[in-house]
Formats: C-alpha cells, sequence, structure tokens
C-alpha cells in the first residue's frame, strides 16, 4: 500500500475550475469503480489543494492517470496553478475516525 499526497495552489481565476475538473474524476471514479485505488481532494480557502491517493499496487501504480477524467485534470495544471504541484510518499502517523479502520 502506498499513499502519495500531492498540493499546489491554484490561481484565483483558475480554482472554480480545478475544482469542476476534479469533481468530474469523482464522477468517473464512482461510475467505474477500480478496485485498489483510494482517492481525496481537498480545497483550502487560500485556493490551495490538496489531494491524497492510496493504491493498493506493489510498484505504487495508480488507476487515476487512466481515467479520461484524470487526463482532461491533468492537461493545463500547470497554467492554472499559482504554485506547480508537489507530490511527496506519506506516512500516517495517526488516524482518528476519518480513514477508517488502518
Amino acid at each position: 500500500m502506498k499513499w502519495t499526497l500531492i498540493r499546489y495552489r491554484a490561481k484565483p481565476e483558475a480554482a472554480d475550475r480545478n475544482a469542476e475538473l476534479i469533481a468530474a474524476v469523482f464522477a468517473e471514479l464512482k461510475a467505474a469503480k477500480p478496485d485498489g485505488t483510494r482517492y481525496l481532494a481537498l480545497r483550502l480557502e487560500d485556493d490551495s489543494f490538496v489531494h491524497v491517493v492510496e493504491t493498493d499496487a506493489a510498484d505504487g501504480t495508480s488507476a487515476l492517470p487512466k481515467l479520461a477524467a484524470f487526463q482532461a485534470f491533468q492537461n493545463g495544471i500547470r497554467e492554472r496553478c499559482a504554485e506547480p504541484p508537489l507530490a511527496s510518499g506519506v506516512t500516517i502517523v495517526g488516524n482518528y475516525r476519518m480513514l477508517g479502520e488502518r
């Protein structure tokens, strides 16, 4: 199991569009129901976004890049950002009712 956290700040004029593109990814995930992938996206008050991806694949690959909606989200992400995406692996140190029993 691998966890990845991605964070970036959208340009104020692009933040709503970014959120719409993310919503489309979740709609496609809901329809496709890929196994082994869990995904959370948060929008902060300053138009920063935080994405958390968990994958069960041994090599850390995710079903997300195969989704058309995710590809649409990725298209132009750098142009929508005031601060570019930064991805890093994470380890859960504590969890109280947020992620279920782990």
